[in-house]
């Protein structure tokens, strides 16, 4: 650490503020993004506070943490964070990220970061110009993190289109029954190759119509789903230098696209015994009771 990085607190550094509730917010509309204590949550038209911000979330499992540029809104299971002294928003962002915030917990029933916890807590402050180094080189490459995941937004758009043109409206069997698509022929999401694998006819079924062979079944009869468990948390052997992705609602709730590369915790062999599912294969789809979003794995 530089000689001139000077010791403080969090209570001396900054202040943590409620949010408020808000009624009324679009998932899909609005001028000013709002955020709870998992990250975005919707759009408003109103903001509670100017940008650049940091949000920590205050109540949940995940207590997410948020840096948003512009003007926005905070609901009450989270705060944004004010500065008491002369620090760059972005390296403060980075700041609460690295000491970890999100993770201070009071003890209560219900997982919470309260105030009093966080304020007391050490941390190392840079002069400013480092700070502002730091969340260059940093934020560039958040930047592109970003890009790759608007990218990601788009083809997962796409994918959902596409399956719903062939596997919902059935667009390739109508296309060859109306005589819009010939063998060796390219149409808009339909390549040439994939022509022999659908059938040129619609058959009657329970739901309707549906491409001649398709059968009609249930989502029981097809797939399993199988619990998870979790190893005794007490015994160090099946924790300590594990190297077996163990994954939480936690991990699938702090993801920003559903694929899941790696996890907060890792279980040893001898913890890998203890599950009765034992080690699943890549690919495999993971599906939270309480997360946001089913991962494939």
């Amino acid at each position: 650490m530089a000689n001139d990085w000077r010791p403080s607190n969090w209570g001396d550094e900054v202040a943590l503020e409620y949010g408020k509730a808000i009624r009324g917010y679009s998932q899909t509309h609005g001028k000013y993004r709002v955020y709870g204590s998992n990250g975005p949550i919707g759009w408003t038209f109103d903001a509670l506070t100017q940008g650049p911000g940091v949000v920590l979330g205050r109540k949940g499992a995940y207590r997410g943490v948020e840096f948003c540029r512009e003007p926005f809104w905070v609901i009450d299971t989270a705060y944004y964070v004010v500065p008491k002294t002369d620090l760059d928003m972005r390296w403060l962002y980075y700041a609460v990220k690295h000491y970890k915030l999100g993770e201070v917990d009071d003890g209560s029933p219900i997982p919470s970061t309260t105030r009093a916890a966080v304020y007391m807590l050490e941390l190392d402050v840079p002069p400013k110009h480092e700070q502002l180094a730091i969340a260059h080189i940093l934020g560039t490459l958040d930047d592109k993190i970003e890009l790759n995941r608007r990218a990601n937004e788009t083809l997962e758009a796409m994918v959902r289109a596409l399956f719903k043109a062939w596997f919902v409206d059935f667009e390739p069997v109508r296309a060859k029954l109306e005589g819009r698509w010939q063998r060796g022929q390219s149409l808009p999401g339909l390549p040439a190759h994939i022509y022999d694998l659908f059938p040129d006819r619609l058959v009657e079924s329970e739901l309707g119509e549906v491409p001649e062979g398709w059968r009609h079944s249930t989502i029981g009869a097809e797939v399993s789903v199988c619990g998870g468990s979790t190893p005794s948390t007490k015994d160090a052997d099946f924790w300590e230098g594990g190297h077996h992705c163990w994954a939480t609602p936690k991990d699938l709730s702090a993801l920003k696209f559903p694929v899941l590369l790696d996890t907060d915790r890792k279980i040893t062999d001898a913890g890998l015994a203890k599950i009765s599912s034992g080690l699943l294969p890549v690919g495999t789809v993971l599906l939270s009771s309480r997360g946001r979003c089913p991962a494939p794995c």
